[in-house]
């Protein structure tokens, strides 16, 4: 497994600055009860923070938590990771900082998972909640995507060949099925099985915040990672304008579509825009 998997770079680079990134959402409950997906949309990093650190400047953030088993596993992650990754982040400039970065990452969702079970276990009855989590850390050009379970993130990126010009997507996430060899032998190793593609025949992902009755058979909170610098070829149509209310449609047709198509879970989606 590739924990560290790092994208291609474009051809062509030509920045003159860092991006200016926009978050636009749209959702629907679909055939559930209740709505259990959260968002974070932040743009600036330091927006949340009292006493924001000078290192947090050009750090941008967006996520999305999908719950299971209730709404409480990813409203925690939703109003606390954001907060234990800017309190870990690195605060000095250094040879290593890609490292650092993404040691803060994976030391983030460890801390927010041990803090919402310890959480969760101290209640009567024990919380029983769990969440995927797809969060996107952008440091000045460089973007970060840190996922857990099976919630997905594509980059949209224009590519030239001779005098052609094309739109691809790239896949910055990994989904963490445990029908997938790695997934499987790692529970099956930990005394847990997997029947029916799921964890013990119930839980559907194999990596997850929450969960602890799964954590003993081997569910974990690591995230797989993956970086890519962005560049102005980082966008989906460039004749498109930068209005506003043209992102929320596509976010709400994109959401609606799903649930059209079948999907009876929530539905969350997150566009991000990136500007030079």
């Amino acid at each position: 497994m590739d924990l560290f998997g790092d994208l291609p770079e474009p051809s062509c680079i030509c920045n003159k600055g860092p991006p200016v990134l926009r978050g636009y959402v749209g959702s629907r409950r679909g055939e559930r009860d209740e709505m259990q997906d959260f968002h974070v949309l932040l743009p600036n990093l330091t927006d949340p923070l009292t006493t924001p650190p000078t290192q947090l400047c050009d750090v941008s953030y967006f996520a999305v938590f999908d719950g299971h088993r209730g709404e409480r596993a990813s409203r925690f992650a939703a109003e606390h990771l954001h907060l234990t990754l800017a309190q870990k982040f690195p605060r000095k400039s250094s040879e290593n900082l890609d490292k650092l970065i993404k040691k803060c990452l994976l030391d983030s969702f460890r801390q927010t998972d041990d803090d919402f079970l310890k959480k969760a276990s101290s209640q009567k009855p024990v919380w029983k909640d769990g969440c995927t989590a797809t969060c996107l850390l952008v440091v000045h050009t460089t973007a970060y995507v840190a996922n857990l379970g099976d919630s997905r993130a594509v980059l949209c990126r224009v590519e030239e060949v001779g005098e052609e010009r094309r739109v691809v997507s790239l896949a910055l996430s990994r989904e963490h099925n445990p029908t997938l060899y790695e997934e499987r032998i790692r529970i099956q190793r930990a005394g847990g099985t997997v029947r029916e593609g799921r964890v013990l025949g119930i839980l559907e992902v194999s990596r997850s915040l929450g969960d602890g009755q799964y954590k003993r058979c081997g569910v974990i909170s690591t995230p797989d990672l993956r970086s890519c610098t962005l560049t102005s070829a980082d966008r989906y149509d460039e004749t498109r304008t930068n209005e506003e209310g043209q992102y929320e449609a596509a976010c709400q047709r994109l959401a609606s579509e799903a649930v059209r198509r079948g999907c009876a879970d929530n539905v969350t989606v997150i566009l991000v825009s990136i500007g030079f």
